[in-house]
Formats: structure tokens, sequence, C-alpha cells
């Protein structure tokens, strides 16, 4: 028995609440994944075939990634949520010492980014992306009650101090990430902590001062000529597609060129030209809706949109409908990170946000990503399903 949480619950009383658990959520995430693999397999099937190699090489991988994936969902799912708050300290430092890893001599660069570690067998290991998990479970550990011997006001939120700690600690592991770099995921990092704080009650002086303050940092990292000159390439893309529609812009003018020629329904699945042609790069992880947007049409990007909506409105039940302050942060944070990271995808693709190289989750191809989505599919149903009472 653990002390404050009664007695565990048995076996039996475990495979009771598969029927408790949020199915639209389930079947959201499921119908994702189906569609990301057709895609994938569309994304990739005419590249192995020219090279030689097995045509279906990339799905399979795909669904074994999906399957390890649900398992370690289904695994987390179960857990009491509760018990994290003890062990959120271990998952950060767990977190820092993978990205620390990467900048050793074990982490590999691939596609410009330092951000790996290659474990063999043709399998990579993104430390960031398990980083968003031990994150998100440290902020709603600091966020969701005040500290010993610190009351709070219920209607004031997190006090000075808790704030102020949040982001130190949120800080290390974005100086770790940008250092790779990847501005992606620091970018995420930036809107899980805004919006936990702005979700536990935080004062808005507080909020007005970290957007005010995170304009400042981006643009004297732009002054001061800190980022890369890849990253400083892809912002001038973004700003002018035009500049440069054979280098720096070829990759935004693709993609909007792949998604804008599949008109209303969509050439087909699998027989889309751009996507057969190889003309927009990273179509599997990066551009992954580029392939929607040509074979599928408007129909079938939206509907992409649409079961993402469902996944982050069912989250957001689950934050309001959460036992406790705890559980009620834990699945803001999941949510904050899924919408951005989804908003910044698709963003890219259609030329409203510049490239930044985040996948889409539960649709593009991979592995750690795959892992930690999942990951948090399951932390949101472990809130639900000790929330009382549950959503509808």
């Amino acid at each position: 028995m653990i002390a404050g949480y009664g007695p565990q619950p048995s076996w039996r009383d475990r495979f009771g609440a598969l029927r408790r658990l949020d199915w639209a959520l389930i079947l959201a995430v499921l119908a994702l994944c189906v569609l990301g693999a057709l895609l994938v397999r569309s994304a990739t099937h005419a590249g192995l075939t020219e090279q030689g190699k097995d045509p279906e090489g990339f799905l399979k991988r795909h669904l074994f990634n999906l399957g390890i994936g649900f398992t370690l969902g289904a695994v987390v799912a179960m857990l009491d949520y509760r018990l994290l708050r003890a062990y959120a300290p271990i998952l950060y430092g767990l977190a820092c010492l993978g990205l620390v890893a990467v900048l050793s001599p074990l982490g590999e660069t691939i596609n410009g980014s330092h951000s790996w570690i290659v474990v063999g067998g043709g399998f990579q290991v993104q430390p960031s992306e398990f980083a968003k998990v031990g994150l998100v479970v440290l902020l709603a550990m600091l966020l969701a009650e005040p500290r010993d011997g610190e009351p709070r006001d219920n209607d004031a939120g997190p006090g000075p101090r808790d704030v102020v700690l949040a982001l130190a600690l949120a800080g290390g592991p974005a100086v770790l990430v940008m250092a790779q770099p990847d501005l992606g995921t620091t970018l995420v990092f930036g809107a899980v902590v805004l919006g936990m704080l702005a979700m536990s009650g935080v004062r808005k002086r507080w909020l007005a001062g970290l957007l005010g303050g995170g304009l400042l940092a981006a643009f004297s990292v732009w002054f001061f000529g800190l980022l890369k000159p890849y990253q400083i390439d892809r912002f001038t893309a973004f700003a002018n597609p035009e500049a440069d529609p054979r280098g720096a812009g070829y990759n935004a003018q693709q993609a909007r060129i792949a998604v804008g020629s599949g008109g209303f329904d969509g050439k087909g699945l699998f027989e889309g030209e751009q996507t057969g042609g190889h003309f927009v790069p990273e179509q599997q992880t990066d551009f992954i809706f580029t392939v929607a947007g040509e074979e599928l049409g408007f129909i079938g990007a939206a509907l992409i949109i649409v079961l993402m909506g469902v996944v982050l409105w069912r989250g957001l039940r689950i934050a309001t409908g959460a036992a406790d302050p705890f559980g009620a942060m834990v699945a803001a944070g999941v949510v904050c990170w899924l919408a951005f990271q989804t908003f910044e995808n698709i963003g890219m693709t259609l030329g409203i946000m510049p490239i930044t190289g985040l996948p889409l989750p539960f649709v593009s191809y991979g592995g750690s990503a795959t892992f930690a989505n999942m990951i948090a599919l399951g932390l949101l149903q472990a809130v639900h399903l000790r929330a009382r009472p549950f959503p509808t």
C-alpha cells in the first residue's frame, strides 16, 4: 500500500478499466495511425523500389514502431499517474542525461541536427522526444500544488517562487536541445511552459512578461547570429518563399505545390505525382501532410485536422475532469505539446509557419517520436481512468 493512495487495484480491476477508457480518444488516434501508415507507404514505396530495396521496408518498420508505442502507452495508462509526482525529478534527470549524451561522442548528426544516438540494427534514439514527457510531468508537479510550507491562494495560481523554479528547470533541457541545434523541439518546450503556466492560473503579468522575454530572446538570437546558416535560410524562405526557389525555399515551395495539386478530393492514394517523383524531401516524416494533400485532397487533409481536433478536445475534457490538480496539469501539458506540434507541422507545410523539422503526431514515420506520442496518450488515459466523475 502506498501512503495516501489506498490499496492498489487488482488485475481484475485493471482489466475492468478497459471499458472506462476514453474510446473516442483511442479511436481518433487509431484512425490517425492508419492514415499515417498508408501515407508513409505511399511516400516511400517508389523510392525504395528504385533503390532495389524492400518497397515495404519503411511501412514494416513504422508498423513495428507503432506496436511498441501502443504497448508503452498501455503500460503507462495502467499506472497510477499520481505516483509520477514522486518520480518526476528522476524522469527529468534521465531526460537531461539523454540530452547531454547526444552532445557527447555518442551523438550522431542526421539531416543537419545532432539529435540522435545510434543504437544499432538500423535504429536511432532521439532523447529530445522523451524530454517532452519529462518536462510535462515535472512542470505538473511544480505548478499543480504549493510546496510544503508555502500556502497558495487558489485564485492566484502558482507563486513567484514556483514560476521562477519552473522556468529555470525548463531552461536546462531547452538550452541542451538548442545546442544540437533543434529549434523545433525548443519551440515545443516554450509552448508547453507557456501553456501550462496559463492553465495553472498564474497571474497575467507573468504571461505578459514571458511573451515579452521570448520576443526579446528571439531578436537577440537573430541579432547576434546564434542560428545556424540552414536555420537562417529556413526563416528567409518563410519570409520570402520566392527569394531562392531552388535553394532554401525549395522545400516550402514544393510542399505547397503538392498540397495544392490535390484539389478537393485528391489524385488517389498511391497516385501522387509529386510524391512518386520525390519532389518533396523527408516526405514520410516532416512533410507527411503533403502526401495527404496531394493524394487525398482537401477531404483527406481536413480529416486529419478533424481527428487531431478530437484528440485535443478529449485531452482538454480529461484535464477538466481530472481528480486532482496534478492530473489536470499533466493532461494540459500533453494537450499544449500536441497542439503546438500539430499546428507547426501543418503550418510549415502550408507556408504559414517556418520549417523546423517537427513530425506530425501519430501520422509521421518515426521511432522516438512515435513512442513519446503514445506515452503521452497513455498519460491522458491514466488521468481519465482515475477521474471522478469521468468526463463524457
